[in-house]
């Protein structure tokens, strides 16, 4: 055991982390307007003179897991109109496809328990072009790309500073920081360095009166003082300035009404800028920076050293270097054990930055609804519209924890499924930490009365695809591998709170009582012809294959689990049976067994689709290729006779409805056929139809892109899908980058592009159809090329095309850095990777969120399946 998986074992050690935010300004949390209106009600020309309520953002940023003391950089290049202390982007109004940071960073390194981390933030040496970037996104259409940070040409003549940001712990409260600015110009170059620690706002809201204070203690230390903190000093090296404020919001500034005191939280910006008199001369605050003045010849770098910790002391640096270097080296250690099956040098490089990216974007996030309605006693009460407005339902929820999030800038709060999808990365390399995760959505400050999951800020009500029982049992297994004992107290708990959530599915969401679901959005934002989570005219229904077919997959989770849980406790055999028949009620009702014989499979064009039920139960069937088709796939199991022989009730129960309805047995899971393996497959699909939807899946003419399976068949690109709904004419065409319509906002697009997460649970699924039908099972690969391959092949080699999107190709390019010659060939940029949102189905560009290593992080997984043997699929 390597020292950093040791320190696993010892959850202090992740007291602290990377947990401020990149952004708050313009979240829900933030919002007190009566329209709900989050991105104009705080702004980030606000954010610089306003104390947030519920948490922090910063660049580099770290802090406390209960977020009272954080640390982070800032910056002012001499040039700017504002001090770069937080990251630049545009609101959802502003960008052409939606709201999207404006910035050059990223997370190149970290270990579980932060002891180690490391990133990079690109400054430019010029003025900063904000306002060129609000207008010329305004000025573009939606059949226009973003324009970029990069695309106006400022990194081109190299006029900028690499400034790295490393973190090393020599003890859980003493965290030594090295900030190493490269100036990458050809002349010598000038500029400001303010490494900032302050208190997070807790004290002006009238629930805690309590008030922390920094000061300075010696010429080159600050003494923190916080009654919960042991952290007490900052020590820093150098000719650093000392410069104290107070986190207060400047209410002159922003609501011309005076300050409650005279050095408010944008103090130091006014003092570097301005001139003002606006920093405290008493050396006093609740917010300091050391601020140096560099002048850095070409070529060449300046290092920075600070340490923050728990003790004083008389050499704060003495044995700084020697800490570090064996923080690095066990950081090492750790990757050598996590990739000792990955021999290609690229595929390390992704997958460590790929783990990384999942570790920085962990964050303290703070929201409770009940205290967010009502208001705060020491600020004017929230206007009345709010009780009927934005999660008004939700007064249980009570947030305050360290959570795993999609990206700190763009989607700086959990979402239900992206959770799950994280927790099956995380987990290979801190399977505690993703227990944690799962179990907190189904605490009861988290979870609805009523049993939903919360889905995400900007609506906690929506309803994400149910996907947290099978992240569930891959972490039970994850956790039981590493430590070579099954943690059945977290799954027995777990699974009686997904029962609740379970039920809650089946009686909200199949409104005819005919195992067919209605589901909503699910996740797929725009894939359909309309907003699949707008309410429909009276009478009218939507009868979705992908919401039926989550289920189904939820079903076989619930049934998963529960076998596993019989071995331990045999009351559970009874669970096991009730989702045997669930999902086999579900299976007939989509192989068109439900009321009225209308099943969503098509014989015509052997595909799912979603239909809309009219009145009469007139059916009109939404025949577009998409993605909703596929994910049937999603839900298959494999039963070996081992576990039949293992649980004797539930096997006899089986039977005895198989018995009953032999119409189910033989029509959806070849039950009477075993496998080479004594296996039964329990699948929504048979041999003949598996072979006819991956017929469609694997056409590089309709689904199959060089990097991975599309969203949309490509048969749309010069023919859009037309249907015509209540007098109205609807279209999906195909559209493999950037969204061209504005459904959910228009900043994620499901009518293309390739999708990582989906694209995982395809993977997962071929190689489970494989385990049962083993390698006599073969398909045409691609389509048309009289090219046959076995399940586990065609899975292997759709991971290869995923991972085409990050390795260099023959003429040594990354795909996701588009045609961009400077991410493309530039030393300073080229193995710096970001890992986004989504990937243009043509070309594998990166698109959406840039740094979205949430779920995008299963590129981490797929890396050590193609790597590894394959993994035990059996229940």
């Amino acid at each position: 055991m390597n020292q950093e998986q040791k320190r696993l074992h010892q959850p202090h050690w992740k007291r602290w982390g990377s947990y401020v935010s990149d952004r708050q300004w313009g979240t829900v949390r933030e919002d007190y307007s009566a329209n709900g209106d989050a991105w104009n009600f705080t702004t980030h020309d606000m954010a610089r003179s306003k104390a947030w309520r519920w948490g922090e953002e910063g660049i580099a940023g770290i802090s406390d897991d209960k977020q009272l003391l954080c640390f982070a950089l800032a910056f002012w290049n001499k040039r700017d109109a504002c001090v770069k202390e937080r990251y630049f982007g545009l609101n959802n109004q502003q960008g052409n496809h939606g709201e999207d940071v404006k910035e050059l960073y990223y997370y190149l390194d970290a270990t579980p328990t932060h002891s180690y981390m490391k990133m990079l933030y690109k400054y430019p040496q010029q003025e900063y072009p904000y306002e060129w970037l609000i207008q010329e996104n305004a000025r573009r259409s939606r059949l226009e790309p973003e324009f970029e940070l990069i695309d106006t040409g400022i990194f081109n003549e190299d006029n900028y500073f690499d400034v790295y940001t490393e973190y090393a712990k020599a003890g859980t409260d003493d965290i030594l920081i090295k900030i190493t600015i490269h100036n990458r110009s050809k002349e010598d170059a000038s500029l400001h360095v303010l490494p900032t620690v302050w208190f997070r706002n807790t004290w002006a809201w009238g629930r805690h009166d309590y008030k922390p204070a920094l000061y300075k203690n010696s010429d080159h230390s600050i003494r923190i003082e916080h009654e919960k903190l042991a952290v007490s000093e900052l020590y820093f090296e150098g000719d650093g300035e000392m410069l104290f404020c107070e986190n207060e919001t400047n209410t002159q500034r922003l609501y011309n009404y005076d300050n409650r005191q005279p050095y408010p939280k944008d103090g130091i910006v006014d003092h570097l800028i301005h001139g003002k008199r606006s920093v405290n001369p008493g050396m006093l605050g609740t917010k300091a920076a050391i601020n140096y003045e560099l002048t850095i010849a070409a070529g060449s770098s300046h290092t920075i050293r600070l340490r923050l910790c728990d003790h004083e002391t008389s050499d704060a640096f003495v044995d700084f270097e020697a800490l570090f270097n064996q923080r690095l080296a066990e950081a090492d250690a750790f990757y050598a054990d996590q990739q000792q099956h990955i021999t290609n040098e690229d595929e390390r490089r992704i997958h460590r930055q790929a783990i990384a990216g999942m570790l920085w974007n962990k964050q303290f996030y703070s929201y409770k609804v009940q205290q967010w309605l009502d208001g705060d006693p020491a600020t004017p009460p929230p206007p009345p519209q709010r009780w009927q407005g934005r999660n008004n339902d939700w007064k249980q929820l009570n947030n305050e924890h360290i959570i795993s999030v999609p990206d700190k800038w763009e989607f700086p709060w959990y979402a239900a499924w992206d959770l799950g999808f994280h927790c099956v990365t995380i987990g290979m390399v801190d399977p505690d930490f993703a227990k944690q995760q799962l179990q907190m959505l189904t605490e009861e400050w988290f979870m609805h009365p009523s049993g939903m999951l919360p889905a995400y800020e900007w609506s906690l009500g929506d309803a994400n695809p149910p996907i947290h029982a099978g992240a569930v049992f891959r972490i039970f297994r994850l956790d039981a591998k590493a430590k070579g004992v099954k943690d059945f107290e977290f799954l027995e708990s777990i699974f009686h709170k997904l029962l609740i959530n379970f039920t809650w599915w089946v009686n909200r969401k199949d409104k005819e009582d005919n195992n067919i679901f209605e589901g909503g959005f699910l996740g797929l934002d725009n894939i359909g012809v309309f907003d699949r989570s707008a309410p429909l005219p009276e009478g009218v229904i939507a009868e979705q294959a992908d919401g039926t077919s989550w289920m189904a997959m939820y079903a076989l989770n619930m049934l998963h689990i529960s076998l596993e849980l019989a071995t331990h406790n045999k009351a559970y055999t009874g669970m096991a049976t009730k989702f045997f028949e669930h999902f086999l009620y579900i299976a007939g009702a989509m192989a068109n067994m439900g009321k009225n014989h209308t099943g969503l499979w098509d014989e015509e064009d052997e595909f799912y689709y979603d239909q809309v039920r009219v009145k009469n139960h007139q059916v009109v069937k939404l025949k577009v290729k998409s993605m909703v088709g596929l994910i049937p796939l999603f839900a298959v199991e494999v039963i070996t006779k081992e576990t039949l022989d293992n649980n004797p009730v539930f096997a006899e129960r089986m039977n005895w409805f198989l018995r009953h309805r032999p119409d189910l047995a033989l029509l959806v899971s070849r039950w009477y056929e075993e496998g080479k393996q004594d296996t039964h497959l329990l699948g929504l699909l048979g041999g003949h139809r598996i072979k006819r939807l991956l017929s469609h899946m694997l056409d590089e003419t309709q689904f199959l892109s060089d990097y991975g399976v599309r969203s949309l068949s490509r048969q749309y690109a010069q023919h859009p899908y037309n249907i015509k709904l209540n007098g109205v004419e609807m279209s999906v065409p195909y559209v493999p980058g950037d969204s061209d319509c504005d459904m959910y906002g228009g900043n994620s697009n499901w009518r293309g592009p390739v999708w990582m997460p989906m694209n995982f649970l395809i993977i997962e699924s071929l190689r489970k159809y494989h385990f049962y039908y083993s390698d006599d099972f073969k398909i045409e690969y691609p389509t048309a090329s009289g090219h046959y391959l076995t399940l586990k092949e065609v899975g292997t080699e759709i991971a290869n095309r995923l991972l085409a999107i990050f390795l260099r190709n023959e003429q040594g390019k990354r795909p996701v850095f588009g045609d961009n010659d400077k991410l493309q060939n530039d030393p300073h940029f080229r193995d710096h990777l970001l890992f986004h949102e989504y990937f243009h189905g043509d070309n594998g560009r990166g698109l959406g969120a840039s740094h979205q290593t949430g779920w995008t992080g299963l590129i981490a997984n797929l890396i050590v399946m193609k790597n590894s043997p394959i993994a035990d699929l059996k229940i």
